[in-house]
């Protein structure tokens, strides 16, 4: 008994610290953008408004395509770095803006997604930069946390998955905006629920300027 409620205790206060020592806490000059237990600095979209949840710290997509855009005081976002911890249920499709304007309904026109979908039916996967450069095969595996990671400085935008380096895009001079716009310029960032099937969880939303 004593033995097990040592072992009782050592895990508790070994919980008490993962929770404690997040990885926006111990990495600096970050600022985490979310704090896992309400939407303060967060709007949704209107199109669905009972899609978005919060569990285990983390913003979680349960119904019809949606967005949830940061609106807080750091915002808008030129150059930057943005990780955000990502896990994906099987066949689930999501995604992560940024250089984004908020938007009532619809998929975000402006600015690029960074795409989240290791295993769903579109073959843009994980880490794509929607329709600029897309990834035929997912560097991440559902049901397991990774890091996704983007990095905006000048014309060059590069995508990291765990710290290792997915893809570098540098826009070519000249580069005009299209219906969704996808050319660098500022905004904010958006996270994606694509539809009802798709359940994705994004927690540690943190970013660092680099203006």
């Amino acid at each position: 008994m004593k033995r097990n409620l040592l072992l009782s205790v050592a895990a508790t206060a070994l919980l008490a610290a993962v929770a404690r020592l997040t990885a926006a806490e111990v990495e600096p000059g970050f600022t985490l953008l979310c704090d896992g237990t309400t939407f303060n600095g967060w709007k949704a979209s209107i199109d669905h408004t009972n899609t978005w949840k919060i569990e285990d710290g983390a913003f979680v997509t349960r119904g019809e395509t949606a967005h949830l855009f940061y609106v807080g005081d750091l915002a808008p976002f030129t150059n930057f770095d943005l990780k955000v911890d990502v896990m994906t249920d099987h066949g689930a499709n999501g995604g992560i803006y940024f250089h984004s304007q908020y938007q009532e309904r619809g998929f975000p026109k402006y600015g690029f997604e960074c795409q989240v979908d290791n295993t769903h039916s579109d073959w843009k996967k994980t880490g794509s930069l929607y329709d600029v450069v897309n990834i035929a095969k997912s560097p991440a595996q559902d049901d397991k946390w990774w890091t996704e990671e983007v990095i905006v400085k000048g014309n060059k935008i590069t995508v990291k998955i765990d710290g290792q380096t997915l893809l570098e895009y540098t826009e070519p001079p000249g580069a005009q905006p299209g219906q969704y716009t996808r050319k660098i310029a500022s905004g904010t960032f958006a996270l994606q629920a694509h539809d009802p099937k798709s359940v994705v969880r994004y927690k540690n939303i943190r970013v660092k300027k680099l203006d």
